[in-house]
Parts: C-alpha cells; structure tokens; sequence
C-alpha cells in the first residue's frame, strides 16, 4: 500500500510538474498576444491621427454599416432599381451616415448618375420622392464630353429609409429591362 501511495504521490507530482510548464508556456503566449495587440493598437491611432476629418467621418459611417446588420446593400440597390428610369445610370453612391430615427434605420447618401436626358433625372427624382424609401435633393449637375459622348453628372444628397418587408420588385422602365441599357 505503501508503494501505491508514493508511486500515486510521484504521478501528482508529475503531473503537477506538467501542469506548472503548460501554464508558464501559456502565460508566456499570452504576454506575446497581449505585446502585439498594444503594438498595432498603437499602430491604429497613428493611421486614425493621418486621417482628415472627412475620412474619418466615412469611416465611422462605414464601421456603422458593418455594425448595423439592418442595413442590407442589396436592398438598397434593389429600391434604387426601382426608381431609376432606363435612361439614367448611377455612378456612384457613397454612405455618409447610417442612424436609427424613431426605431427605424436611415442612412444619407450622396448618389450620383449619369444622363444625357434632363427630363429622365428629374422623373427619377420625383419617382424617388413619391416612393416612401427615398427623400432626395439635387446638389450639382455637371456637363462631360468626350469625342464619342456628351452627358451630364448629377449628385444628390438621398436619406434613404428601408421599407418593412421584402424589396420592391423593379419598375417596367430600368436598364437592364431596355436592349443596350438605355436609350
């Protein structure tokens, strides 16, 4: 009985052993972990100090877009589908917030598009503002020619309000409904 305890008391200890270097080697990986974490968080704040305060405020916007799991981009270029006539193109569409209003998530956007028809931006332009989901205002226009094209740039300031339910379905009059994409 007597050897069965101290061969038992020599495995604690053994074990006790293996246990002591495990930990050591884990605190040891944790302190690494723990170096570079400080490291690049320093880092960050280097990168964050560079930014001008227009990329900082398309960053935070960006971070609110990821973090937002209710703003959904398909959705917003299905709606956007929806409105825009087959004559008008949009070129571009920049998030500059995404907010809660009233429990109901909002984003502002600057969307542009493009156009050689006046009278196409601004149905598109009333279809978004009689649509519910868009509240949109002209803030430039700007006239591009090349030797093959001439069109026109225009940029809106667009707070966009995700309805409930499904997106709608697209409009007779889109793009991809017209052989070639326009007119």
């Amino acid at each position: 009985m007597l050897l069965v305890s101290a061969v038992v008391g020599l495995y604690c200890l053994a074990r006790l052993n293996e246990n002591r270097r495990e930990n050591e080697t884990l605190a040891s990986v944790i302190k690494q972990h723990q170096d570079e974490i400080s490291r690049l968080k320093g880092e960050g704040e280097k990168v964050q100090q560079q930014l001008t305060p227009d990329q900082k405020a398309m960053l935070s916007a960006a971070h609110k877009l990821v973090d937002n799991k209710t703003f959904g981009w398909s959705r917003l270029f299905s709606d956007l589908e929806s409105v825009l006539p087959g004559s008008v193109s949009a070129s571009r569409v920049a998030v500059q917030n995404v907010y809660q209003d009233a429990g109901r998530v909002k984003a502002e956007l600057e969307l542009s598009v493009l156009s050689r028809d006046y009278p196409s931006v601004m149905a598109m332009l009333e279809n978004m503002n009689n649509s519910r989901l868009f509240q949109a205002e002209l803030r430039a226009q700007d006239f591009q020619q090349n030797e093959r094209i001439s069109y026109t740039e225009y940029t809106f300031r667009v707070v966009y309000t995700p309805g409930y339910g499904y997106a709608a379905a697209p409009a007779g009059d889109v793009a991809q409904n017209i052989p070639g994409g326009g007119q």
